[in-house]
């Protein structure tokens, strides 16, 4: 078995997947791990008719080739202005000729050809937006659905497979280095993988052990924000003009009650609502949602999430996501569900209440049962304020039959403190992706990866492509 590598990259996400298609080629010899399976191996027990999550280690939904980024309806957002700091960190104009070679190879690789945010209807959205209170960010959009998106996937996977090295089902350890550069990288079962240049993009999944890593080897930290809130179900129809125009409905609100920031986020048109479990040895379940190319419900469901930020001592936001779901865990077993008239009237829903709502449930393992006991008051007090400035764009957003899934807590890494080039305070020792909390999504994710892959080879006097 090879031990000694140019490059080891950690995590087969966007991130790991995109500086591997970057140094694929070059004739260096590089490892991309990850601790998940291969994209077929990768199955849910709920979406096979379990009840309750099972807690599978590791989560199928968040780990393996092709990271959470697999199971998601792939969206690509080709965007530098959601998505992640990316511009900030490596100047707009890199990070928009990245966005769109990200796009290209997307689509060499079988994305569909149609992007959405485009047209004289979208300024007629946005004035309307704007007339209820909200703030619209419009922007080209490329909708692969979940389907689709695993096939392309594959056909990466299938790219690369014979061109780098990747090692599924093992975990990283253990960062090893010496005179301040990186010398290996620890597996958990025992390997020492010497490299050259290490990336480190392990996904959010594996955000907290990077943290730690970062830690013992005295790297600077950046808390980021909280983002907690709850999973919106409603019917397909309600906000149909838009999503067909947009797909993706990307609305900003500051909450009258706290000026806390919520916005919506991962709208599914036609969508499931679906389980995930995070957090290694120590899971939790949170609440998430897939799409398809094809609707295959009548339902639309989005996340709508309130941001806040912490003064000092505060540190731990990835601590404190994971007790508000832990919360929901143990009032339901997994996720809560409630309809909003229930939530509005202060009374707990019931599996009567759900089943005679017009609205039939796409995750059928969720709870009835009362949100008000998982999140705080100031998250419902925004999510309800949003979800009524909504109803003023889009009558029937706000009905009392509306769906609310809890919890839903995006764990926005701690930023590392990096360079330019998004090299680490350690040589040679690149970070990338959503786990180093310099992405939020699959476009800027697989763009940090493309900039990590070229400074390597620059380094190492290969020519650019």
């Amino acid at each position: 078995m090879v031990s000694n590598y140019d490059v080891v990259i950690v995590g087969a996400g966007p991130a790991g997947i995109f500086a591997s298609l970057e140094l694929s080629g070059s004739g260096l010899n590089v490892l991309m791990l990850d601790k998940g399976q291969e994209i077929d191996s990768r199955v849910c027990p709920i979406q096979q008719g379990e009840k309750r999550c099972l807690s599978c280690m590791p989560c199928h939904l968040v780990s393996g080739f092709g990271g959470a980024g697999a199971f998601s309806d792939g969206k690509l957002t080709l965007s530098t202005e959601v998505g992640g700091p990316l511009k900030d960190m490596i100047g707009v104009d890199q990070a928009r000729s990245l966005v769109d070679y990200v796009d290209s190879r997307y689509v060499e690789f079988g994305a569909p050809d149609k992007v959405y945010g485009t047209g004289e209807v979208i300024a007629d959205l946005e004035r309307r937006a704007t007339l209820a209170g909200l703030r619209l960010i419009p922007m080209r959009l490329r909708h692969l659905g979940t389907e689709n998106c695993r096939d392309t996937l594959k056909s990466m996977y299938e790219y690369l497979s014979s061109r780098v090295d990747i090692r599924l089902g093992t975990a990283a350890r253990r960062i090893v280095v010496e005179d301040g550069a990186v010398k290996a990288i620890e597996t958990d079962g025992g390997d020492r993988l010497s490299c050259s240049y290490l990336v480190l993009a392990p996904g959010r999944e594996g955000s907290e052990w990077l943290a730690e890593e970062a830690k013992q080897l005295g790297l600077k930290l950046h808390s980021s924000p909280v983002d907690v809130g709850c999973r919106v179900e409603i019917p397909l129809v309600v906000m149909e003009e838009m999503t067909a125009a947009l797909y993706e409905c990307k609305l900003e609100f500051y909450s009258k009650s706290f000026d806390d920031r919520v916005r919506t986020f991962c709208m599914c048109p036609g969508g499931e609502v679906i389980m995930e479990s995070t957090g290694g040895s120590d899971p939790v379940v949170t609440v998430n949602g897939v799409g398809y190319a094809s609707p295959r419900t009548k339902n639309t469901n989005f996340a709508i999430l309130v941001s806040t930020s912490f003064t000092d001592p505060f540190r731990e936001p990835i601590a404190y996501g994971r007790y508000l779901a832990r919360l929901a865990n143990i009032l339901s077993g997994g996720v809560l569900l409630q309809r909003l008239g229930d939530l509005m009237d202060g009374r707990r829903s019931t599996d009567a209440r759900i089943k005679r709502s017009i609205i039939e449930p796409s995750l059928g393992a969720a709870t009835p049962g009362d949100l008000s006991f998982a999140l705080p008051y100031r998250y419902l007090k925004g999510i309800v304020e949003m979800l009524q400035a909504m109803d003023r764009l889009a009558p029937g957003i706000a009905a009392p039959q509306t769906l609310l899934y809890g919890t839903e807590v995006k764990f926005y890494s701690s930023q590392l403190e990096l360079s330019r080039c998004l090299e680490t305070g350690i040589g040679n020792m690149f970070a990338a992706g959503d786990g180093a909390g310099i992405s939020r999504g699959l476009v800027q994710a697989s763009a940090s990866g493309v900039a990590v892959g070229r400074e390597i080879l620059r380094r190492r006097g290969k020519d650019l492509r």
